[in-house]
């Protein structure tokens, strides 16, 4: 990974492009330091302090890089885009309009980008009112005043619409995967208080039984690092034939090749998408004045749904395989696939062409993705389970934190590799 950077470095277009990134990913954590008016901070520190460093706003300030924490203009971060995306993506299915626009090409998608920027606005707003009145609750407005209620919901809405500009810029100036990397300089951010929390939970007392669960929780994340990479790599490939054909005094085709399909295709944005949906619930009742502060049957359903129940842990693995199928399918058309490869002359050993061939390549895609699909599922749950056998402080959230990082880091190598092969790339007249 270091040799791909080292080398994308010294070509100067892609130095301009790093550099960019870069720049932006600055003003972000500069945005994640500007304090909100009319927040008090100390006691927002007590809100989160209340949350438990478990709960939903916990997960919220992973998510946004302690912006949440310090009561700052970006404390909602990039959540409300992710919801809008998913919500537009899924009406594209089902209503007509939205999906022709997708089948438009390159003017199709800004029309159906510029949709998800003002469903964003929407949310955020929705949004804002809400967490204002939550903090409202919890005595962190020192000015319960309708124009600072005014200013702070305005304040939390242009923040989250500066962040998504911030994305967007870096996908189309810098590396690429702009929402993604967002999201990763957050968590990345939050490493050294991770640090000082496992210090503090197993290094400030020393006994031979903290050592040894600290011992085996690095050997845990270092297995799942590897695993990880192992998974991202793996690929089922297709073999596709192309059959001779005779033109004049030359002969073509006759060579073979093969499509591709990775295990895990959909990269990270299924564990995005679920962790965004799972936090709904929660949210809502965090927002009507719930949470910590419920008693009885309430207090009972709102444990499930946060970062560490049972509801939550099922229901987060069940949608992280809905959409991975959901991007899969967003990729992929067996049909499409097919009738390209019958049109080339090309077929698959064994398989007749036409619709044998698109029943064939989406009984392999299935089958791929459930094994891709599971592998983050697991993952992502893993740590949940653990955390209830040993009652571990952020051990739910460092799974799916784990998995963002890594799979973003190696989603954006990826991007930068093949960017480098375009300009390597001597075409055919030399």
């Amino acid at each position: 990974m270091f040799k791909t950077l080292r080398n994308a470095w010294a070509i100067p277009d892609l130095r301009k492009k790093m550099i960019f990134t870069i720049l932006m990913l600055i003003v972000y954590r500069f945005g994640s330091m500007i304090p909100v008016p009319g927040l008090d901070a100390e006691m927002m520190k007590a809100f989160m302090a209340a949350d438990g460093g478990m709960g939903l706003f916990s997960l919220l300030d992973t998510f946004s890089g302690g912006a949440l924490s310090n009561a700052t203009i970006f404390a909602m971060g990039i959540s409300p885009y992710i919801n809008s995306s998913i919500i537009i993506q899924l009406l594209t299915v089902a209503i007509p309009a939205l999906e022709r626009l997708s089948k438009q090409g390159e003017e199709g998608r800004k029309k159906i980008n510029s949709i998800t920027r003002y469903a964003t606005i929407i949310l955020a707003l929705l949004q804002a009112v809400g967490l204002y009145f939550t903090l409202k609750s919890y005595q962190v407005v020192s000015d319960p005043g309708v124009m600072s209620a005014i200013v702070i919901m305005l304040t939390f809405t242009a923040g989250t619409a500066f962040v998504m500009w911030i994305g967007e810029e870096i996908t189309d100036k810098g590396i690429g995967n702009g929402i993604s990397l967002i999201i990763f300089a957050g968590i990345i951010s939050r490493l050294p208080s991770a640090v000082v929390t496992l210090y503090n939970q197993f290094l400030a007392d020393i006994s031979v039984m903290n050592v040894i669960m600290l011992v085996l929780i690095v050997a845990m994340f270092i297995a799942v690092l590897g695993f990880v990479v192992f998974m991202n790599n793996a690929e089922r490939r297709i073999p596709i034939q192309y059959a001779k054909r005779v033109v004049g005094r030359k002969m073509y085709g006759g060579q073979s090749t093969n499509i591709p399909i990775k295990v895990a295709m959909a990269g990270v944005m299924p564990i995005i998408f679920a962790s965004s949906i799972c936090m709904f619930p929660a949210t809502i009742m965090q927002f009507f004045g719930g949470g910590q502060n419920m008693t009885g049957f309430w207090k009972a359903v709102y444990d499930q749904i946060t970062t560490t129940g049972w509801v939550y842990a099922i229901v987060y693995f069940v949608l992280i395989i809905f959409f991975t199928y959901f991007y899969t399918a967003m990729q992929y058309n067996p049909i499409e696939m097919a009738n390209n490869i019958k049109k080339n002359g090309g077929f698959i050993p064994g398989i007749r062409p036409g619709k044998p061939t698109s029943d064939f390549i989406s009984k392999t895609l299935n089958r791929v993705v459930l094994v891709g699909a599971l592998f983050l599922g697991l993952i992502a749950v893993l740590p949940i389970f653990l955390s209830h056998i040993n009652q571990l402080s952020g051990i739910a959230m460092g799974g799916t934190s784990l998995l963002i990082v890594e799979g973003v880091a190696l989603e954006t190598v990826k991007q930068i590799e093949s960017q480098m092969m375009m300009r390597h790339y001597k075409g055919f007249l030399e």
